[in-house]
């Protein structure tokens, strides 16, 4: 009996070792043929599983007899799943073929390089705020988008007056004033209509937010020296979206606003609609607006209609208006006397028109049309001085798409207008201008190989005051392989001279002279980037990605605001140049739900003026990011930031201190609403705990340069519903 047992043992001992099998395989990207190393192989329901070699190959051992499901993946390709039947009929390698998918966010069509290709598949380099990334920003500050664009390494929203809160943004550390806002590809936001604009865009209603940093004016004509954003609304769908947001603040703001998209048989809309509310405060004590007192309202509907399947043409109006007090608390709230006198009131109202056109006509060709006309009107007035204007201006395009097997064609005409008007006239220092600009430009993607694309482009334009320019510009991209890819470009740019720039901001326009045009050139630039990206699976959970940007971008014939004797302001063009060179570094690691960026950035921005060389103000030369996200998927997220900034030379010869903002962000979603609440800056650093904003009395301040915070520790928490 007990030979028998141990007879049975041992073979049930030898069925079990028969029973369990190995798997190899080699996992190829199925366009290239190259072995995707660091791709997975997990046996599905079971922790059996295996990562690629450096030789290409994975090994999974133990597997028992039957069918057994195996799911193959790879960071930024589509999962595979196959069922094989062990033991196998052979003993070699299994070839996996995996097609790229890229990211979830890469899949994104950018629209600001004129071509329907991805980002992964233009030679330009260009960055994006888009999906989850753009909500979970939005959450931090639904009432604008100076938050969100602030974040992104390389980009700087400067704060101009320490009362109104007005801001503009510098891209690698140069003036707003070379920086394009676009919406939809519509410059909306140039001359006068651009202040106030980063506080007066509301996030809740786009789709995503593209940033090309470096010589851009090939693209959208003058004006993009140091780059452009352009902000991509959201179209309707045949699905329904309806959503709100209602956000509160513990500096008892309001923000509420809605959205609506449905796409129907021949007809579509979207309609956007926001109200913003603020309330002074003054976290410091010191008797100023570090908030100021607002009302504001946005309402922009938008038609699409849909003739065939070739014809589609949109219009729609954007009307936003609103008043915005800041300065003396105490006069603000009704108090104010011969001491508590002193405001900074802005009453804005911004109403434009836009109209696309598009016609397929066939399968390889493409006709655009689009035409925006905006109206500016906008009062500053502080204490015993008003400066009134009102801009009119307008932008028309036609443009042809043509694509073939290995290249893509782009090339159009423009015409811009731009027309300034100042009320209340002093005749000794009137503003006025009227610029006409009319472009041509052309631009062509070459794919030479499936690892090397070109994308050219040129520009030719005629300024009715400043003459003609001619612009060009390339990119270049290099696929090494599928994990690393380079890019290099470069580009020449021009901004026709206006007084309205930050340092004119600043003093609101007070005693600034007009523009002498037979004194006065445009101002020219030009400058390259060299961009290298690689991404890569650490192990079966672990995904790693940097990219790195060296930029150089140099600014001829710079304007610059100069007090004379006679207590009046000019605009002056001395001998030399700006430079600005540096680095950016973006760092992503992910883990299971966790999400870790960090992000590094060193301008170094320079003035050279005759044989002097000196630190251009208010840039930050280095600059930290570090955000972790931790996020069940539909279920909860959780956003830890920390910002750091170093010393900023000011323009009164002093140096800023350095400093660190903190943040923290948790959104609970269900699945037609989601509630969150943001800890903005909640260390509590305010420029006005180690350093002054003003100097003189406070009937009279005189306001020195802004370079932190001066709101503080603001709270933030909403609910956002999804019908």
């Amino acid at each position: 009996m007990k030979k028998f047992i141990l007879l049975l043992i041992a073979a049930i001992n030898i069925v079990t070792v028969f029973g369990q099998n190995s798997f190899k395989a080699v996992i190829k990207d199925s366009e290239t043929k190259e072995p995707l190393i660091g791709a997975t192989a997990l046996l599905e329901k079971t922790a059996k599983g295996a990562i690629v070699d450096v030789n290409g190959m994975l090994l999974i051992e133990d597997i028992p007899d039957g069918k057994q499901l195996i799911v193959f993946s790879y960071v930024g390709y589509e999962t595979r799943k196959d069922t094989f039947d062990f033991p196998l009929s052979s003993t070699e390698a299994v070839e996996i073929l995996l097609m790229s998918s890229e990211e979830e966010l890469e899949e994104i069509v950018v629209s600001t390089t004129r071509s329907t290709r991805t980002i992964e598949n233009i030679p330009t380099r260009l960055e994006f705020i888009a999906g989850e990334e753009l909500e979970e920003k939005g959450n931090m500050k639904p009432g604008d988008i100076r938050m969100m664009l602030n974040e992104s390494t390389g980009i700087q929203t400067q704060q101009t007056s320490a009362t109104s809160y007005n801001s503009s943004i510098r891209i690698q550390g140069l003036d707003g004033k070379y920086t394009q806002i676009l919406r939809d590809g519509f410059p909306l936001y140039s001359g006068f209509s651009g202040g106030l604009s980063l506080l007066q865009i509301v996030p809740l209603d786009l789709k995503q937010v593209e940033v090309i940093k470096g010589a851009s004016s090939t693209l959208y004509g003058g004006g993009a020296i140091a780059g452009l954003v352009n902000l991509v609304s959201q179209t309707p769908k045949e699905e329904r979206e309806l959503k709100f947001l209602l956000n509160g603040t513990s500096a008892l703001g309001l923000d509420a606003s809605g959205f609506y998209a449905q796409k129907f048989k021949k007809i579509g809309t979207t309609v956007f609609a926001s109200y913003n509310l603020g309330t002074p405060y003054d976290p410091a004590n010191i008797g100023l607006t570090a908030i100021p007192k607002f009302s504001r309202y946005t309402v922009n509907p938008r038609l699409f209609l849909y003739f065939n399947d070739k014809t589609t043409l949109n219009v729609g109006f954007n009307n936003t208006a609103e008043v915005r007090t800041g300065g003396d608390i105490k006069y603000i709230q009704g108090n104010g006397n011969n001491i508590h006198s002193y405001f900074d009131r802005n009453e804005t109202n911004r109403f434009s028109t836009q109209l696309g056109f598009d016609r397929i006509l066939n399968e390889k060709s493409k006709f655009s049309l689009k035409n925006s006309v905006s109206y500016y009107d906008r009062t500053i007035e502080v204490s015993d001085y008003v400066f009134s204007g009102k801009q009119l201006s307008s932008f028309s395009e036609i443009n042809f798409t043509h694509e073939k097997e290995k290249t893509e064609w782009v090339g159009g005409l423009n015409l811009w207008t731009d027309e300034f008007s100042q009320q209340k006239i002093d005749t000794q220092k009137v503003v006025d201008y009227n610029y006409t600009t009319v472009g041509a430009f052309v631009q062509n993607i070459f794919n030479a190989t499936e690892k090397f694309s070109l994308e050219t482009g040129l520009r030719g334009d005629y300024h009715n005051q400043f003459g003609f320019f001619v612009l060009p510009r390339i990119s270049a991209m290099l696929k090494l392989n599928q994990k690393f890819t380079v890019r290099l470009g470069g580009g020449m740019g021009y901004k026709a001279p206006t007084v309205f720039t930050e340092d004119a901001e600043r003093i609101q326009f007070r005693n600034v002279l007009p523009i002498s045009i037979s004194k006065t050139k445009a101002e020219q630039s030009i400058g390259g980037n060299f961009d290298l990206n690689y991404r890569t699976a650490l192990s079966k959970k672990l995904f790693f990605s940097i990219n790195t940007l060296l930029f150089y971008t140099q600014v001829k014939n710079p304007l610059l605001l100069v007090a004379n004797p006679n207590g009046y302001h000019e605009f002056q063009q001395p001998k030399g140049f700006i430079d600005t060179k540096g680095i950016e570094t973006n760092i992503k690691l992910t883990y299971g739900d966790f999400k870790l960026f960090i992000g590094y950035t060193l301008a170094d921005v320079k003035q050279h003026y005759s044989s002097t060389t000196t630190d251009f103000p208010l840039v930050a030369r280095h600059r930290l990011n570090n955000v972790l996200m931790y996020e069940i998927e539909d279920k909860l997220k959780i956003g830890l930031e920390a910002y750091y900034f170093s010393p900023q030379k000011l323009n009164d010869g002093a140096t800023g201190k350095p400093y660190w903002i903190n943040g923290l962000m948790v959104e609970k979603l269900w699945e037609r609403f989601s509630i969150f609440v943001n800890f903005e800056n909640f260390l509590d650093t305010r420029q006005t705990r180690f350093d002054t904003i003003y100097t003189g009395t406070i009937t009279n301040p005189t306001f020195r340069d802004i370079y932190a915070p001066v709101d503080g520790f603001v709270i933030n928490g909403g609910l956002k519903l999804k019908l």
